[in-house]
């Protein structure tokens, strides 16, 4: 049985990022998680313990943590928890990993933009797809880059 877990926390390594010699992609990094809780003797917000997570992404989300995430950002993590138990001569200690299922900024602390990527593969099989079906352009929905008066490049989709 896995369990779900949704986390929020600090990216707290620079995330590692391997290519197997399979071709599997895997991008790892330590997340930070602290309880926060209101004492009302102080009348403060108040950290309490952090917890240590180790997460790890495959395939094309461990390709885009890779690229998007870096040490010192919030992030949100919705993925399968394993608690393993290891020893190491005189050491022993617990582990907890997360198997990433999805991974993005946490905004409540900033701002983000977003890129929608296809792959070669899937743009080529929906324009074969869209030429078989007579649609022109204009009926379809396509990913456009738009470059807003900030700066930031936004991906959007055209109107339908």
């Amino acid at each position: 049985m896995s369990d779900t877990i949704t986390l929020t926390g600090l990216v707290a390594t620079t995330p590692r990022h391997i290519v197997t010699s399979e071709g599997l992609t895997i991008t790892s990094f330590r997340l930070a998680s602290n309880q926060r809780r209101f004492d009302r003797g102080q009348n403060a917000w108040v950290d309490g313990d952090t917890n240590w997570y180790t997460v790890t992404a495959f395939r094309q989300l461990g390709t885009h943590v890779a690229t998007s995430i870096e040490k010192g950002q919030r992030v949100i993590v919705l993925g399968r928890v394993r608690i393993r138990d290891w020893e190491s001569g005189e050491k022993s200690g617990t582990t907890v990993e997360i198997d990433a299922e999805a991974v993005g900024h946490d905004l409540t602390w900033g701002r983000a933009s977003f890129v929608r990527t296809v792959t070669a593969s899937k743009a080529e099989t929906d324009d074969s797809a869209s030429s078989a079906a007579g649609a022109d352009e204009a009926s379809s929905p396509a990913t456009v880059e738009s470059q807003p008066a900030d700066g930031l490049l936004v991906g959007a989709a055209t109107p339908f």
